[in-house]
């Protein structure tokens, strides 16, 4: 299996709070101090994906965390 075609949960936090449809199937979860949490299973081309539309929409990335032993991971 290619190392691209895997599947990871990712959490992406984000500078402010931001509309839920501005990443659809993902789920969107403002936090009080300010930050936005942006989580779902991508591969690498999905993740590249989030990231660019996070560059397009002007928003600060604050950080990108992999989670691969989360349920739904296919790296068994």
């Amino acid at each position: 299996m290619n190392h691209s075609d895997r599947s990871v949960m990712y959490k992406i936090r984000v500078e402010g709070h931001i509309r839920d449809n501005w990443f659809e199937g993902l789920v969107v979860e403002p936090h009080p101090e300010g930050e936005t949490i942006i989580s779902g299973m991508m591969d690498q081309a999905a993740l590249h994906g989030v990231l660019s539309r996070i560059r397009d929409l002007g928003l600060v990335l604050l950080s990108v965390q992999s989670h691969p032993n989360e349920k739904g991971n296919s790296h068994e």
